[in-house]
């Protein structure tokens, strides 16, 4: 998997600022893990060198990132990312189907918003990371190992490529509820085959891509509610229950 924060890659959207730019793509690299808790950032030198921005937006980003409690700065040393906490942001509740549905049904309408901004805003460097994300997906569902992985970042690439900070952070607050089957005990999920479960997601997320490199937001909100909404059915048959997707 390639580093998704190559300078080369930084996507520069019409109607954002480079700070916003620089702040979208170190966010993302935090959240995927590339930059980890306790790891050093750049120094404002060799930011300001590799990604061609003045001090005053490297210093800008930092406050931003600051901000959002992503990172600290300790003066004469530099600035560190931080371990992120729920203490006042979003609890995830307990791992069984009733959480599950609850938390999918919000994705369902926090995802569909975010699939269409991306439709209207992504770049080109990230279609190419969204690609890359299935390609891996792909090729773990077809050798039988688990598609975890893969299967969340490309969720966090659609949410970083809307350029809305707050989409980014909302979906990083979910962590592994991000990825339904995850969050399922054993017992739960034992009536459910994961096998045809991540062929059928996987040709629902070539829908989402190809609606987002086509640049057509309402078919992109559609492929990922019905993404999701399929995800639901899938795991938690239950025709009992009412729907209410989008």
């Amino acid at each position: 998997m390639s580093d998704p924060l190559s300078p080369q890659q930084i996507p520069h959207k019409r109607g954002h600022s480079r700070a916003h730019d620089l702040v979208s793509s170190l966010t993302q690299r935090i959240l995927l893990g590339t930059l980890k808790p306790g790891d050093k950032l750049p120094s404002e030198n060799t930011i300001v060198r590799d990604h061609g921005v003045s001090r005053t937006v490297v210093r800008e980003a930092l406050s931003k990132l600051q901000a959002s409690g992503l990172v600290e700065t300790r003066h004469g040393v530099g600035t560190f990312v931080i371990e992120r906490s729920n203490q006042n942001g979003l609890h995830v509740g307990a791992e069984n189907a009733g959480s599950v549905r609850d938390l999918l049904e919000l994705r369902i309408g926090l995802e569909g918003q975010a699939a269409a901004l991306a439709a209207l805003r992504r770049s080109e460097a990230q279609l190419v990371q969204m690609r890359n994300a299935l390609d891996d997906y792909q090729d773990l569902a077809a050798a039988g190992d688990s598609c975890i992985e893969p299967d969340r970042r490309f969720h966090m690439l659609i949410a970083e490529a809307t350029g809305n900070l707050y989409f980014t952070q909302m979906m990083a607050q979910l962590g592994g509820a991000l990825i339904p089957r995850n969050r399922m005990s054993q017992v739960e999920r034992a009536g459910a085959n994961l096998a045809p479960h991540a062929y059928l997601a996987n040709l629902e997320h070539e829908a989402i891509l190809n609606a987002i490199r086509r640049q057509d937001p309402d078919a992109a909100r559609a492929a990922l509610c019905l993404h999701l909404s399929n995800s639901r059915d899938r795991l938690l048959p239950d025709p009992s229950e009412g729907r209410a997707d989008c």
